[in-house]
């Protein structure tokens, strides 16, 4: 239950903020373009909190649906205006200053992306060295000559302190097809790999790219010994301790402890009979996993930690951070870098080179926003600059009924000299909302096949 609130919080945390500044920036402009805003609202529905301020008595509205938000301005297509106010109506100003407070939402959740990683590139940046795992030998890392053990220092020049910097490098690359150079650390020695990117196949999955592609992340064994036990946790209830050394699970041997956490998530509500090494005893205890649900679907846990050595971890991660102004130059660069990808992917979808499994909603959503919330500040930055980021290049996007599709009328009337039809807007936002459902059908048939263990 605490896992879903948990889960539930996260995901209403995240859209609101996000939605926030997004209507923040159409509320923001539309004042300074001298146009009267009505309402200011976070979410749809009845108004669960609603304050009159200012001298226009503008509505500020928290609703009951977080899913959304919308600002409402002074618009003559949409009721009568009085006539000492139809200079302040957003349909009677200049089209630069429509298009302007238009494209002001959008361009508001891509500064905040900036903001984010400016702020994640100053406070620190924990994450796991960029050392190759297992290579394997059929690999396009290993005919590039890739080797088990060897450290990624740049991607084409640039540093790439950790594995998550490595592969925010490399997918530009792989989406563009083009050839990339690894720049590694093999024994104090620094060599250079040519990625032949210009050899992938046209289909893309996000999720296994890197694996098929050979490279994973450097994981030493580490002993399946418990840490801490969490208290009313299933291993607590089963009288699982502090220093147990898991030996066998239902006569399996459990060799590290990747493998028993796989063995643990492979079994939600299934009856394990762990065979412990306790001091100097060996027992054999029945542990039943709780069930709880992340992006892979549904899986098993017991509430207990791995006992960790600590020079072995000291090795394994890194903190990087920067200075203030190289940190502002590497959060425009990283926000730059996430729009065109997002930009790629999307045209890739469309003709069928990237599969469209990769297309998340709101579950996924949640289940992410829930795990970068525990895993700390940094990773929490980083969650909300990359779904600021979606979120504004989507409202970019050319189709009737977001951002894009209006500023896409204001072309034409640009164009044409007069606006768009009455009847042609109409049907085109009749079509954009057609569109959007569908690609809403897409995202939560994708949520669900991953919550019943599809792929």
């Amino acid at each position: 239950m605490f896992d879903f609130l948990l889960t539930a919080l996260s995901f209403i945390m995240v859209i609101s903020v996000l939605v926030a500044v997004h209507e923040f920036g159409h509320y923001w402009v539309a004042r300074r373009m001298g146009v009267k805003v009505l309402r200011f609202s976070i979410g749809f529905g009845k108004p669960l909190w609603l304050r009159r301020y200012g001298s226009d008595k503008i509505e500020y509205v928290i609703a009951a649906i977080p899913l959304g938000g919308f600002v409402k301005m002074l618009d003559e297509r949409e009721a009568a205006v009085a006539p000492e106010d139809l200079s302040r109506a957003f349909n009677r100003q200049p089209l630069s200053k429509r298009a302007a407070i238009v494209a002001a939402g959008p361009l508001f959740n891509l500064l905040f992306a900036v903001v984010a990683y400016w702020l994640m590139f100053v406070t620190g940046t924990p994450g796991l060295r960029p050392v190759l795992g297992e290579v394997a030998p059929e690999s396009m890392a290993y005919q590039a000559g890739l080797r088990n053990e060897q450290e990624i220092l740049a991607v084409d020049g640039q540093a790439t302190p950790t594995w998550n910097a490595v592969v925010d490098s490399l997918l530009p690359y792989a989406m563009r097809k083009e050839p990339v150079t690894l720049s590694v650390d093999d024994g104090g020695v620094e060599y250079q790999y040519s990625l032949p990117f210009d050899n992938l196949p046209d289909e893309l999955n996000a999720k296994s790219f890197f694996e098929d592609v050979g490279l994973r992340p450097f994981r030493p064994r580490i002993a399946p010994v418990f840490g801490e036990i969490m208290a009313d946790s299933a291993a607590a209830r089963a009288g699982l301790q502090p220093g147990d050394e898991v030996l066998a699970i239902d006569g399996m041997s459990v060799p590290d402890w990747q493998a028993f956490v796989l063995k643990v998530r492979e079994h939600p509500n299934d009856d394990l009979r762990f065979k412990l090494r306790r001091g100097g005893e060996v027992l054999e205890l029945v542990v039943r996993p709780e069930a709880y649900e992340d992006a892979g679907g549904t899986a098993g846990r017991i509430g207990a930690g791995v006992k960790f050595d600590d020079k072995q971890m000291q090795a394994l991660y890194v903190d990087w951070r920067m200075g203030p102004v190289a940190a502002l130059t590497a959060a425009l660069r990283k926000t730059w870098d996430m729009s065109t990808l997002t930009v790629r992917m999307l045209g890739e979808m469309v003709i069928g080179r990237v599969s469209t499994e990769n297309i998340s909603g709101p579950i996924t959503i949640a289940v992410y926003a829930k795990s970068s919330v525990v895993a700390g500040f940094a990773q929490f930055l980083s969650f909300m600059a990359i779904v600021s980021v979606s979120l504004g290049v989507l409202n970019l996007l050319p189709v009737p009924i977001l951002d894009g599709g209006h500023l896409l009328f204001f072309l034409i009337e640009a164009i044409k000299g007069k606006p768009v039809s009455e009847k042609t807007e109409s049907l085109a936002l009749r079509f954009g909302v057609a569109l959007l459902l569908m690609l809403m059908t897409l995202a939560m048939y994708n949520d669900l096949s991953r919550l019943m263990g599809g792929v």
